[in-house]
C-alpha cells in the first residue's frame, strides 16, 4: 500500500498538473467535452422525468440499479463522479491509441502527458545554433535536445580520417562521420535503432572500420541525389529533434602551418604531425582551408542570423571548431548575428593541438578569427582534477589570470565522472541554459552587417 500511495502522490504532484499547463491545448477541449456530456445528460434527464410523469413503469431491478434507496444528493454526486472518471479514462485511452500511431517512437514507460508536453514545449524553446564537430558537439546536442526543439548543429566537413576519409576518397562524398554523431545524439528513435546507427563493423572485407550510419548516409545520398537531402531524410527516419547542416558543401581540405613553417595537409594528419613521442615537437601557427573561398551553406547562415544563442565548441579547437569559422560566410554571420555567443572551453588539452593551453589561450585563438568582443560568455569547467589517463598526454584546462572584461566567465562542474576527459551532456546543457536565461547581455553589434548578409543571401 505504501508503494501505491507513493506512486499516486508522484502522479498528482508532477504528471497530472502538466495537463493544466498553459499552451498544452488540452484544457479547452476537455472543457468542451464536459459541456457536451452535460448537455446530453440534461436532455436525458428531461426524457426520464417525462417518462415518470406519464406513468411509465420501470422493471423492479431498476430500483437497485439507479440506487433509489440512497438519498438523492449522494446518488447524484456518485453518478457525477463515476461519469467524470469514465470520461477521463476514455479520453486517456483514446489519446494513447492515437499517440501510439502518430508518435510511434514514444517509449512505453513515458506518460502520455509527458509526450504531449515534450512535443508542445520543445517547439517553443530558444533557437540555439551549435558550431563544431566530433564527439564534443554530439555530447552537447544530447543534453540540449531536452530543452528545445529549435536546435541547429553546424558541422565541419573537413574530416578525412577513418571511415569518413575512406568513403570520401573512394566515393567522392562529403565525410559523414560528424553528421552521423549529431544525428545519433539528436535522434528520438528507439535506443536500439540509434545503437544500430552507431554500430561499427570490426571485420569483413571492405567493411572493417566502417560504421553502419556512415554507410546509411552515403547510400541515402545516392537515393535522394545529394548529401544535404540525405541528412534531411535520415533525420526524418530517426525522428531527429532539430537539424544538422554542413558549414559548406564544398570539398575542402584542412591545412595547418606550423611555427617552424611546415605545412600539413589533411585534418587527420595535423595532430600526429605536431607530436614527437611523449611531447609536442612543434606548434600550430594557423589553420586554413583549401580552397580558401568555400561558400557557406545558405541554411547555416540563415540559422546563425536568426539564433538566440550561438555556441562554439566543445571539441578539438583547430580541427573541429575553427574549420567552420574558416568558411567566410559562417564567420561573418557569427559576427553579425544579434544572438548571444558563448564558447564552451574544453575540459582538457588535446595532445598535438593545444598542449599547455589554458582558458585564455583557447579564447585568444578563437578571437584571432572572430575579433574581440564577439564572444560574450565563456563556460569553464571548475571540477579540476589530474585524474586523466597519462596515455592521452593531456592536462585539465585551467583558468590562469583574467579574461576580457566584456566577456562573462561562467564556471560550473560540467565534467563526466565516467571519463574526466569529456563533458557530461546533462551538466553541460544545464549550464548552457543558465547562460541563455541570463538576460544581462552585452549590447549587440550594429545590424548593418546583418542586413548586408541577408541581402547577399537573397540575391
Amino acid at each position: 500500500m505504501t508503494h501505491i500511495a507513493s506512486a499516486v502522490r508522484r502522479f498528482f504532484a508532477f504528471d497530472f498538473l502538466k495537463w493544466f499547463y498553459p499552451g498544452m491545448h488540452i484544457k479547452r477541449w476537455l472543457a468542451l467535452t464536459i459541456i457536451g456530456v452535460a448537455m446530453m445528460t440534461f436532455g436525458l434527464s428531461y426524457i426520464v422525468r417525462e417518462a415518470y410523469l406519464t406513468g411509465f413503469t420501470l422493471p423492479d431491478f431498476m430500483y437497485y440499479v439507479t440506487g433509489q434507496f440512497i438519498p438523492r444528493y449522494i446518488r447524484g454526486a456518485a453518478f457525477m463522479m463515476t461519469a467524470l472518471g469514465l470520461i477521463v479514462f476514455s479520453i486517456w485511452k483514446l489519446n494513447s491509441s492515437l499517440i501510439s500511431v502518430l508518435v510511434p517512437n514514444r517509449t512505453r514507460t513515458e506518460s502520455l502527458v509527458n509526450t504531449i508536453y515534450t512535443q508542445r514545449f520543445l517547439r517553443r524553446g530558444p533557437k540555439i545554433v551549435t558550431i563544431g564537430g566530433g564527439t564534443g558537439l554530439a555530447t552537447l546536442l544530447r543534453g540540449l535536445k531536452e530543452y528545445t526543439g529549435n536546435l541547429t548543429a553546424i558541422v565541419t566537413v573537413a574530416d578525412d580520417g577513418g571511415s569518413s576519409g575512406v568513403l570520401r576518397r573512394e566515393l567522392g562524398v562529403l565525410p559523414p562521420g560528424d553528421v552521423r554523431n549529431c544525428i545519433a545524439a539528436l535522434a528520438d528513435a528507439e535506443p536500439l535503432v540509434t545503437s544500430l546507427f552507431q554500430y561499427r563493423f570490426s571485420d569483413g572485407s571492405g567493411l572493417a572500420g566502417h560504421s553502419f550510419g556512415n554507410l546509411f548516409i552515403v547510400a541515402m545520398s545516392g537515393v535522394v541525389g545529394s548529401f544535404e537531402d540525405a541528412i534531411r531524410q535520415t533525420s526524418r527516419v530517426l525522428a531527429v529533434r532539430g537539424q544538422i547542416i554542413p558549414s559548406t558543401l564544398a570539398n575542402v581540405t584542412l591545412c595547418a602551418r606550423t611555427e617552424d613553417m611546415r605545412t600539413v595537409e589533411g585534418e587527420s594528419m595535423i595532430a600526429p604531425s605536431m607530436t614527437n613521442g611523449d611531447g609536442p615537437s612543434d606548434r600550430i601557427s594557423e589553420v586554413y582551408l583549401l580552397p580558401e573561398n568555400a561558400p557557406a551553406h545558405p541554411e547555416a547562415v540563415r540559422a546563425i542570423l536568426e539564433a538566440d544563442l550561438i555556441i562554439l565548441g566543445p571539441g578539438s579547437l583547430y580541427t573541429s571548431v575553427l574549420p567552420n569559422l574558416l568558411v567566410e560566410g559562417i564567420r561573418r554571420s557569427v559576427i553579425a548575428s544579434s544572438g548571444r555567443k558563448a564558447y564552451i572551453c574544453n575540459v582538457a588539452t588535446q595532445h598535438g593541438e593545444t598542449d599547455g593551453f589554458d582558458v585564455d589561450a583557447h579564447l585568444s585563438t578563437l578571437e584571432e578569427k572572430l575579433g574581440k568582443n564577439v564572444i560574450s560568455s565563456v563556460l569553464v569547467n571548475d571540477n579540476l582534477s589530474d585524474n586523466i589517463p597519462k596515455a592521452l598526454h593531456s592536462h585539465p584546462v585551467r583558468l590562469d589570470g583574467e579574461l576580457n572584461n566584456r566577456i562573462r566567465l561562467v564556471t560550473a562542474d560540467v565534467i563526466s565522472e565516467e571519463n574526466r576527459y569529456h563533458h557530461d551532456s546533462t551538466k553541460l546543457a544545464q549550464a548552457i541554459m543558465r547562460i541563455y536565461y541570463d538576460r544581462d547581455q552585452a549590447a549587440p553589434l550594429p545590424a548593418e552587417l546583418e542586413e548586408d548578409l541577408v541581402s547577399a543571401l537573397d540575391s
